[in-house]
């Protein structure tokens, strides 16, 4: 399975609009696009940052919709007032529920990097020890973990049942992951604390 993330920041005051051109224009044609599993947005209402992520079955789907994801790209930077888009493309390489996380949901994401001959044995650790241990925090509904083989380059999403779950846990869950990431040689580059807007990603579980 692959995603594509299309990450800006613009004006918090634009924000519901952004939401409302991704929930009411890009959505409905995602669900009809051969190969594609669904979307989701993630927003933060403090810095104006939003990213939407499509899943794809396979990197021939993903990349065959190039055109309508340049739209997205540029419809997104203009209604939410940003002046660039960072497009990514990923593999899914964990995917837990717990229970379905729906619009509205709160998340963590965590951006890292570490040395591509070593990303297996990461994976590996973050299936059998952190995965564990996040699902044990109050509110857990999933967990997603996207690499970018190449480069080395890891994503992880974790939401909870609303902002306020996923507030409590701040700290532990941070903690968690930075222990994680130094026995393992990972940098964590990132952090945000964000709100699952839309949740339609129907990817199947991957652990």
């Amino acid at each position: 399975m692959h995603a594509r993330s299309t990450s800006t920041r613009g004006t918090t005051a634009h924000l519901d609009a952004a939401i409302a051109y991704v929930r009411d224009e890009v959505l409905p044609k995602v669900r009809d696009t051969d190969g594609c599993v669904g979307l989701s947005m993630l927003t933060d209402r403090d810095s104006g940052r939003c990213i939407v992520a499509t899943a794809w079955t396979d990197q021939e789907a993903m990349r065959a919709d190039a055109a309508e994801a340049r739209t997205l790209q540029h419809r997104l930077v203009h209604t939410v007032g940003g002046e660039h888009a960072d497009v990514q493309e990923w593999d899914i390489a964990v995917l837990h529920r717990d229970r379905p996380a729906g619009d509205g949901a709160g998340a963590q994401v965590t951006w890292a990097r570490i040395a591509p001959t070593h990303l297996d044995d990461l994976l590996d650790a973050y299936r059998s020890n952190l995965l564990p241990r996040l699902q044990e925090l109050p509110g857990f509904c999933s967990v997603s973990m996207l690499v970018d083989r190449r480069l080395g380059r890891t994503v992880s999403v974790t939401s909870f049942e609303n902002r306020d779950a996923a507030g409590l846990v701040r700290r532990h869950a941070r903690s968690l992951r930075e222990q994680f990431a130094q026995a393992l040689g990972a940098r964590i580059v990132d952090v945000a604390e964000m709100d699952l807007v839309l949740a339609h990603l129907h990817v199947p579980e991957a652990v």
